[in-house]
């Protein structure tokens, strides 16, 4: 297969959905010896957060000279985003030859009454293949959904487990409990491995707490992250953190959003772990990697005329911590939002949070068969006081929001991840300055 026919393929798997189990994908993956299990991979689940985490560890891992992959989901613009060596994106020859391979073993299977791989399990696999034959020093791996029968859950000796921030989200798959989605997330954790959790909830820690001890795996958890701000702006957040477990002096984080800084002092937990089972990692290391560290489509100015940023909040944890961040850093500016969200999310929760903060907003549609339809908005809307426009293209939907922004004030893009996608893409494309 080529790089288009790749594509087709998997596209050809949609009708598989979300079949959450751990039996295909290790029957597939035994088809290839295993390779996941001869990398060292640092396994990261959690509802929100896991993808800045990784992007952070990664930075901080690069800069003190290792070869760093990073598998993360989903995709803003194409595949080959999932898979990054050291930040640099498989290649589309790449991604072909390895999607054909796994095509022929995915068909075997299907031949032997296995059953075939989802699309999640598929795509998995190949950036297992991939990141076991590039050599790789260290694997970030991000949970594609929940923890325990997630694809990804098919390694069996990560060197760390860390769980980012956990709330409530696929409440069809993983329960509608915090406790019972803390205990699917916690499925990740391994016998004897580490774990770094994020500061959270009491029932969370319990919940993970428990699980840790019956795997005998040493649990990290500062409850107080011991955070002091010394300067913030939107290009930068420059702190001290001191705890039980760590002491760092002005540090500098590159990325925005109030949320970031419980990320960030996870993932410097995580760093004194791997420090401490034999992984080098700097003072200078931290410190660049996280001053350089650049995460797209969460709290990312895209154009400055004007001033727009895209947040893919999907979630109404993701919804809350985007409002605070708005909050935060643009408490003195007109909010213009475009909103594009899929049906199945607790929208009108996202909503109420999200509208008192704007004086005008748009609403669009996601290229999604589970977007959210903006012609039966009348109802939520109502009792909101601002201006209220609808457009389902996309396209035009962000053009109107850009019209209607004032000079000085900001335009947020903010819901599912597709719109983000689309929205990111049209950006580029347009070389928006």
């Amino acid at each position: 297969m080529n790089y288009i026919q790749s594509l087709e393929y998997i596209d050809s798997l949609s009708g598989l959905g979300s079949d959450l189990g751990l039996k295909r994908i290790q029957c597939l993956m035994d088809k290839f010896d295993n390779p996941q299990d001869k990398i060292k991979t640092i396994h990261v689940a959690g509802t929100n957060g896991k993808g800045s985490s990784c992007a952070m560890l990664s930075s901080v891992l690069i800069e003190e000279g290792y070869l760093v992959g990073v598998y993360t989901s989903p995709h803003l613009e194409e595949y080959n985003e999932r898979y990054t060596i050291n930040g640099a994106r498989i290649s589309n020859e790449d991604f072909a030859k390895y999607m054909s391979i796994i095509k022929e073993k995915c068909d075997e299977l299907k031949a032997d009454q296995t059953g075939q791989p989802t699309i999640f399990e598929v795509v998995t696999a190949l950036g297992f293949l991939y990141f076991y034959d590039q050599k790789i020093d260290y694997l970030l791996l991000e949970v594609g959904l929940g923890g325990r029968f997630d694809a990804t859950n098919v390694i069996q000796s990560p060197i760390l487990s860390i769980i980012t921030s956990i709330s409530k989200d696929h409440v069809e798959f993983l329960g509608d409990t915090i406790s019972q989605i803390a205990f699917e997330k916690g499925g990740i954790i391994k016998e004897n491995c580490p774990l770094v959790l994020y500061t959270q909830a009491d029932e969370v820690y319990e919940t993970e707490k428990k699980i840790a001890d019956e795997k005998n795996a040493k649990l990290y958890y500062a409850k107080d992250n011991g955070i002091t701000i010394l300067e913030k702006s939107i290009e930068k957040t420059v702190f001290n953190i001191k705890n039980e477990f760590l002491a760092y002096k002005n540090l500098e984080l590159s990325l925005m959003g109030k949320h970031q800084i419980n990320n960030v002092a996870t993932v410097l937990l995580a760093c004194e772990v791997l420090k401490n089972i034999g992984v080098n990692i700097s003072y200078a290391s931290v410190l660049n990697g996280l001053k350089n560290v650049k995460w797209s489509g969460r709290m990312e100015v895209i154009c400055k005329q004007p001033l727009t940023i895209i947040d893919g909040a999907h979630n109404v944890d993701g919804i809350n911590m985007l409002a605070k961040s708005l909050e935060e850093y643009f408490f003195d500016k007109e909010i213009t939002l475009l909103i594009g969200m899929l049906g199945d999310k607790e929208y009108e929760k996202m909503i109420d949070r999200l509208l008192p903060l704007a004086q005008k907003v748009v609403f669009t549609e996601p290229n999604n068969s589970r977007k959210w339809d903006v012609g039966s908005l009348t109802e939520t809307i109502s009792d909101f006081n601002l201006e209220k426009y609808r457009e389902k293209d996309i396209e035009k939907a962000f053009d109107l929001a850009k019209s209607i922004t004032t000079e000085n004030g900001v335009l947020c893009c903010a819901g599912s991840l597709y719109l983000i996608g689309e929205i990111y893409k049209l950006v580029k494309e347009r070389k928006c300055k």
